[in-house]
């Protein structure tokens, strides 16, 4: 037992189980103290079984570690977690009641864990987690991270919801699915939920660029209950609610790259950034086969890193404008139509090292690559309203002769119904 402080009187500990030293590969936990799961033995959360899960996961290997930082709440402290337990009983979640309060979702650092870990003289870890962002934490934080070893405590009734906000808000790592068939409890009336659609992703594209040359393609957008993708063309619509928007920004996290169509970037003027949860941006792709973008938009201000795919023999002057804004304009051969050879493009991506791409629109962008059968994956919210839209209606009858969903899940989010699977294309 290696205890810690860090100078505003919190003691820190690493309980350490056999030889660690300069050793590669060990089973590590970073674990945040829970006064209420742990000492009071509350079943909101699943901190002290987890926290017993950890033990009994290094003590069977073994050796390993587990670092105990006093990190009440998600960081917030044990007053406003206590405020916000208030504000759950109230029907928020989670994370509305820490935003509600002023405060972050998840205010933990992992500085200190680094500290430790390096005092210690581990040279990399397998880390017990089912949080990318604490991967991330570490990572940032020089410590190599060898694996993910996944941390799913049974859930009780009490947990589910938490559980599920864990899952679709905060990006955590958990198959509820599975984990709810393998606790043999009642739920009280829950209902079983369904495999994440990051998880299930993650899965399907594994070695898919290795086996076929092209990035994996994941097609991501939201429909109304009439078809419609807005109510107009050119001008901006937000069909989705907040939970569906998180998770979108999930999705975002767990891609090399984001595409979406110059119409896109005109009408809705899109950053494509990750912001409503931890996590990486993916590089932002616009399809611009006339070099329309303007040098103004969000994309070009703030991204250094975006693609402008374009067709060979596009204006000189306006290629070197782009560029000189900071973009990087990557030319294709033409499709029959005149527009980016979609084919062509995926194989320019996969060459530049991406393994996977998250297309958000706009219509003529999900029907070419439909037509091109270039969807590996397919993620639909349709939210339940009728917005009388022009062109959804179009989009909605070509795809009768496309591809069905095999294997599809479906899970009421928020208010909206997302559907997600793997796209069965006709012969």
């Amino acid at each position: 037992m290696h205890l810690y402080g860090n100078g505003s009187n919190e003691d820190h500990v690493a309980f350490v189980l056999g030889n660690v030293a300069e050793r590669q590969n060990v089973l590590t936990r970073v674990h945040s103290e829970c006064f209420t799961g742990e000492v009071l033995g509350s079943l909101r959360c699943d901190c002290l079984a987890q926290l017993h899960l950890a033990l009994q996961r290094i003590a069977e290997e073994g050796s390993g570690v587990l670092i105990y930082l006093r990190q009440e709440g998600r960081g917030i402290g044990l007053l406003d977690k206590l405020r916000a337990y208030n504000l759950q009983d109230q029907g928020h979640d989670t994370v509305d009641a820490n935003l509600l309060l002023g405060r972050d979702s998840d205010e933990r650092t992992y500085d200190l864990a680094a500290l430790m870990l390096r005092d210690l003289k581990i040279q990399s870890v397998r880390l017990l987690t089912n949080n990318p962002s604490k991967i991330e934490g570490l990572r940032t934080l020089g410590i190599p991270v060898s694996a993910r070893e996944p941390l799913v405590a049974p859930p009780q009734a009490e947990s589910a919801h938490y559980l599920q906000t864990k899952v679709q808000r905060m990006g955590h790592l958990i198959d509820l699915a599975k984990s709810h068939a393998n606790s043999g409890a009642r739920h009280n009336g829950h209902a079983t939920l369904p495999p994440d659609p990051v998880d299930e992703i993650a899965v399907c594209s594994s070695g898919f660029r290795e086996r076929h040359s092209q990035p994996f393609v994941t097609l991501c957008y939201a429909q109304s209950l009439d078809g419609c993708l807005s109510s107009s063309l050119g001008k901006p619509f937000a069909l989705s609610g907040a939970e569906t928007l998180t998770l979108a920004h999930r999705l975002r996290a767990s891609h090399d790259g984001v595409m979406v169509g110059i119409g896109t970037v005109l009408s809705d003027n899109p950053r494509l950034t990750v912001r409503r949860v931890p996590g990486r941006n993916p590089q932002p792709i616009v399809l611009d086969s006339r070099l329309r973008i303007p040098l103004d938009c969000n994309l070009v201000r703030e991204s250094n890193r975006l693609l402008v795919a374009s067709v060979a023999g596009g204006p000189p002057e306006r290629r070197r404008e782009i560029e000189a804004a900071g973009a990087t304009v990557l030319s294709t051969s033409a499709s029959p139509d005149g527009r980016v050879n979609l084919a062509n493009l995926m194989s320019h991506l996969s060459e530049r090292g991406m393994r996977s791409i998250m297309v958000e629109g706009g219509v003529q962008v999900i029907r070419s690559l439909m037509a091109a059968q270039l969807v590996d994956y397919l993620v639909v919210t349709v939210a339940p309203r009728f917005i009388g839209g022009e062109h959804g209606v179009r989009l909605q009858t070509e795809l009768l002769a496309g591809p069905t969903m095999r294997s599809f899940h479906h899970s009421k989010i928020g208010g909206d119904l997302v559907l997600w699977g793997e796209p069965a294309w006709p012969d």
